[in-house]
């Protein structure tokens, strides 16, 4: 299996090994997440992280603002109302929760790490809001640098690439200097998936994931039930999780150090499974 040099996370001084790759489960609170299973209301908040604790998650990945195509715009006050809440329920009853806030904006991030995350997880990858490097490097946590174009609205209209992976590369490394260049210390690579690419560009990426080594920094990787799935099999996202396993387990085995899934169990099994290969 490919190996990346960076093998530990300082979430607000706590170390995290990524040795053997871990899992990240997605809260989103939200109405209109393209997944319906993943959204939920704060009454549900502590017995949804509950399960995905006990189910094996390293990480929850909490997030007020859907980002799948078509989704209605939200203020940052409404993100913050929707986020902060569920920071605050969750890690009231499990005060050891290591908390990501999935969010473009400098100041939600600000506020979630306040409120206790230990993890900022940016879909824009500091290009929608230019103060995201400056703040996540004054606050000193995880950053997760993912790739994308355009907006939300927009980015599915981004497609065209001279040569994907290698568009790629040199898009996150731009970035990635901007972000060492404050000081920033941890910072995980997220190639984007669904994000300004074709079902077809994200199945080439997969089968290409070992070519972002080239950074020695941990991959995390999110699949997990999206439309590269369900629309391949002429599924629904309701039916895309025996799919999702499939691909994230490709994913393992090029190298992903973070699987982002909104199935907990299946992806730990799927990282136990194929741990077993390294003592061959």
């Amino acid at each position: 299996m490919p190996k990346v040099t960076k093998k530990t996370l300082n979430c607000r001084g706590r170390l995290v090994s990524l040795e053997t790759p871990v899992v990240m489960g997605i809260l989103n609170s939200t109405p209109d997440s393209f997944f319906a299973g993943s959204r939920i209301s704060l009454e549900k908040t502590v017995d949804t992280a509950q399960k995905m604790l006990a189910d094996g998650a390293t990480f929850l990945d909490i997030g007020g603002y859907s980002t799948r195509p078509g989704a209605a715009e939200v203020s940052p006050d409404e993100e913050s109302d929707r986020v902060l809440p569920v920071i605050e329920a969750i890690l009231a009853s499990f005060p050891d929760a290591l908390l990501s806030v999935d969010t473009f904006r400098a100041s939600v991030a600000r506020q979630a790490v306040d409120a206790g995350a230990v993890l900022v997880n940016d879909v824009g990858g500091g290009t929608l809001d230019p103060a995201m490097f400056d703040t996540v490097a004054t606050l000193g946590v995880p950053y997760v640098l993912m790739h994308m174009r355009g907006t939300p609205a927009t980015m599915q209209s981004m497609t065209t690439y001279q040569n994907l992976v290698t568009d790629l590369l040199d898009e996150l490394a731009v970035r990635l200097a901007a972000l060492r260049a404050l000081g920033q210390k941890d910072v995980l690579i997220d190639p984007g998936f669904g994000f300004a690419k074709t079902p077809e560009q994200n199945f080439f990426l997969l089968n290409q994931l070992d070519a972002f080594d080239l950074f020695d920094e941990p991959l995390l990787v999110g699949l997990s039930r999206k439309t590269t799935i369900w629309k391949t099999l002429k599924i629904s996202a309701d039916e895309a999780l025996n799919g999702t396993t499939v691909l994230n387990t490709i994913a393992l085995m090029k190298g992903a150090s973070i699987l982002r899934v909104h199935d907990v169990r299946e992806a730990v099994e799927a990282i136990k499974l194929t741990q077993q290969l390294t003592f061959f």
